[in-house]
């Protein structure tokens, strides 16, 4: 007699996708701490330790993302700054906000996001909807949507 099947009672599949209910946009951050490229690269600093946080968007008057401010690029400011000898109190970060940014749309799902963090090596993204910046998403908040969901409904 042959085997006829191991996996047992299944659940009844629903038609919408489990993918569908697994957009950035409902995992992302909404309340983003945002720095302007006016600000000195001591007040990011001390934000960013104060907030702990590793780095954050940088935008204009119109809330439109212009790039990313990492603690790296800030500690490239205070190499400059030591090796040219010249105080940092009036430094702004213009100079050193990475301008060429990798973004994500809010309406792409978790897996496509996660797979973009693996191919990028980032830690962090902006959203945006429709050119807007809305939230930003990292790494562990595509952990916490996973974990709401266990493997075997993917």
């Amino acid at each position: 007699m042959g085997i006829k099947n191991f996996q047992g009672a299944r659940k009844h599949q629903t038609t919408e996708s489990n993918n569908t209910l697994l957009k950035v946009s409902d995992y992302m951050t909404k309340s983003l701490i945002t720095f302007k490229e006016t600000q000195s690269v001591e007040d990011v600093m001390q934000t960013l330790v104060d907030k702990r946080i590793s780095g954050g968007p940088v935008v204009n008057n119109s809330k439109a993302l212009i790039g990313m401010i990492s603690e790296t690029d800030c500690m490239k400011q205070i190499s400059e700054s030591r090796y040219y000898n010249m105080p940092m109190e009036n430094q702004t970060i213009e100079k050193y906000v990475c301008k060429n940014v990798d973004t994500i749309d809010g309406n792409m799902n978790i897996f496509d996001a996660a797979t973009k963090f693996i191919e990028t090596k980032r830690r962090r993204f902006p959203v945006l909807i429709d050119g807007v910046l809305v939230g930003q998403i990292s790494q562990s908040d595509v952990l916490k949507a996973a974990l709401m969901f266990n493997g075997q409904n993917w």
